[in-house]
């Protein structure tokens, strides 16, 4: 963030002027995985998560609002990256369409996969123009399978960093979401992506917001911003080996890697690690920049701040108004002021990847 954007974030939230730096497009509302994790995954469809990711109709985004969005981007925010995020958006059944828009207005695309159906897509997306990828992978092989839900969505995966890397020099990186389930094979997945040219390997701490958090949340803030649990069905933090964890990201850390591993947030030590996991009422972070940068187009035209982790606050609808007028809107400007305000994190923000510095 530049120097001005920052001042601005500061002094003035509630009227922004910069415009974003990413749309994140739910560009669809069905994934083919299960994943231990998610919401979705254990179908808890009541949290603002899930709702924010499947709760919206049409299942596909239209092609025209495609179009309404990438042109609208190209008229005011031509530097603006275009992400495809959710659910899954190699099943989208205009992804190859709508690439070929994009590329045609020279607007910036990146896609977040899963990367079941990467090898069957590798020639469409890099004859698509497609810029980057982002995959997310739970661990080797075993360990990724189980979390999943499927028997072979690793290999396929694996399989598809390579078709694409056999056709074009993209940027790829890979995400892993530390879970009780990976801890103590996180080595074990390094090594095995050793062999891929990638721009990055991502650990990150798993978001959630508990009912503690969320019922502490709303006696303040419910009103305007509701909060739900998000990501904690499946999951049991007690269960978590802080003290292997804590050892095997101390080995990570002071390993070469043939690409920059990051570790978000950076949280390492055991006692940081029990601090995140077992006390989320205490923040680790100090702002959220995402309301301040990103903005999340859902499906029907409906936008929400920042992306689908947020509060599923309306701010605004593409079919309704334009992108300009979207970007400050009186309900996004209200949510920036609210996090200015209270130090940069409301109560239901502390676990969650857009929680920064």
């Amino acid at each position: 963030m530049s120097k001005l954007a920052t001042i601005n974030r500061k002094l003035y939230p509630q009227h922004l002027f910069h415009g974003p730096q990413w749309m994140v497009l739910g560009v669809n509302n069905i994934c083919n995985l299960h994943c231990k994790m998610c919401d979705v995954g254990t179908q808890q469809l009541d949290t603002n998560f899930a709702v924010n990711l499947v709760g919206t109709h049409p299942l596909h985004m239209p092609m025209e609002l495609f179009q309404r969005i990438a042109d609208q981007t190209k008229k005011y925010y031509p530097n603006t990256k275009l992400g495809y995020a959710f659910t899954e958006p190699l099943v989208y059944k205009h992804l190859e369409e709508s690439l070929a828009y994009a590329d045609k207005l020279g607007l910036y695309t990146a896609i977040t996969t899963n990367a079941l159906n990467l090898r069957q897509k590798a020639d469409m997306l890099v004859n698509g123009g497609l810029n980057k990828l982002f995959i997310s992978l739970d661990g080797p092989e075993d360990i990724h399978n189980e979390i999943r839900g499927h028997k072979s969505s690793h290999q396929r995966a694996l399989e598809g960093i390579e078709a694409i890397l056999s056709k074009k020099d993209m940027t790829i990186g890979v995400f892993c979401v530390i879970t009780e389930w990976n801890i103590g094979h996180l080595e074990r997945f390094l090594e095995e992506l050793k062999r891929f040219p990638l721009e990055q390997v991502g650990f990150m701490h798993s978001n959630f917001i508990t009912q503690a958090n969320s019922d502490a949340h709303n006696q303040l803030f419910g009103e305007h911003y509701k909060a739900t649990t998000s990501n904690i069905d499946g999951i049991d933090f007690t269960a978590y080996n802080f003290e292997l964890l804590e050892q095997e990201l101390a080995a990570i850390s002071a390993a070469k890697h043939p690409f920059p591993v990051t570790v978000h947030p950076p949280v390492f030590s055991k006692t940081e690690l029990e601090r995140y996991y077992l006390h989320p009422e205490q923040k680790v972070g100090k702002t959220c920049l995402d309301a301040f940068h990103n903005i999340m187009i859902k499906s029907d035209g409906s936008v929400i701040p920042a992306h689908g982790r947020c509060y599923n606050l309306n701010v605004g609808n593409v079919y309704e108004q334009e992108l300009n007028q979207i970007w400050n809107s009186k309900e996004i400007s209200g949510l920036r002021k609210a996090l200015t305000k209270n130090g940069g994190l409301l109560p239901a923000c502390t676990r969650c990847c857009s929680a920064v510095g």
